[in-house]
């Protein structure tokens, strides 16, 4: 293997693992492309040709005429934009000169997503609920149920996806437990009067945002494949949440959101 050889090869591991980096922590295809290419000429090669789908990426370099291709499976890690704006920050470095190859991969090698305490963040999704509920009309007391509602939704979804529960059945749960949650403080005399609004706004954590916006920002910028199975997957998790929502609704007898 020639010198021009192996330094495309590491430049074209390179480039896929930055596309890899991207995709699985929930950047849009447009970006995963962009990226991926403007790192593969920042460090040297013609041109770099890509096609993304949502299991896996194959990446192709050229330069002087000799094309490399390398393909990666893509394992979902969830959404952390942590890791896309450390990736973002290492493009613009290797385009300016500042980093090799080398440079690049230590960068890369010394990448952890940035991870929130779990009690911040169970208290942050219950005013969360609280917030929208009191928006909404909820009151003070509506917000307070979907406050401990929502909070405690939060600490069994953290649970269930610690032992690698599946999404579908993680989302069923947790609504579940939200919606038995809320639906039984309502059902108390302190609550009697309270707004069933709060029983919404409790389920509120469960609502898959982030990966419809993807979904369409990839169809209208002509990642279609990509876009539809994010948008069936998002759709996916919404029919879990509405069974669970079923589920405690019949099991316990509680009247509806209306």
């Amino acid at each position: 293997m020639t010198i021009q050889d192996a330094s495309q090869r590491e430049i074209t591991r390179l480039s896929i693992q930055c596309a890899l980096f991207l995709l699985q922590h929930g950047a849009e295809s447009a970006l995963v492309e962009e990226l991926s290419t403007r790192l593969g000429k920042a460090l040297g090669m013609d041109s770099v040709e890509s096609s993304i789908s949502a299991n896996a990426i194959v990446l192709t370099t050229i330069k002087d005429g000799q094309c490399l291709t390398s393909t990666r499976k893509n394992i979902d890690r969830g959404i952390n934009m942590h890791v896309v704006t450390e990736v973002q920050h290492i493009v613009i470095m290797a385009e300016h000169r500042l980093l090799d190859h080398q440079g690049v991969e230590k960068r890369f090698a010394h990448i952890k997503p940035l991870r929130y305490p779990r009690w911040a963040v169970v208290l942050m999704v219950g005013l969360s609920c609280g917030c929208f509920c009191k928006l909404n009309d909820g009151g003070w007391d509506g917000a307070l149920v979907a406050f401990f509602a929502g909070a405690i939704a939060m600490y069994v979804r953290q649970t269930l996806t610690q032992r690698h529960m599946h999404p579908q059945i993680n989302f069923c749960l947790t609504a579940f437990v939200a919606t038995s949650v809320s639906g039984l403080l309502l059902a108390t005399p302190p609550f009697a009067d309270t707004s069933t609004i709060a029983m919404a706004a409790s389920v509120l954590l469960l609502v898959p945002g982030f990966p419809l916006i993807n979904a369409v920002a990839d169809m209208f910028k002509g990642h279609v494949n990509t876009g539809l199975a994010r948008w069936a997957m998002a759709s996916l998790l919404t029919l879990a949440t509405c069974i669970g929502v079923v589920m405690a609704l019949t099991l316990w007898g509680l009247r509806g959101w209306a």
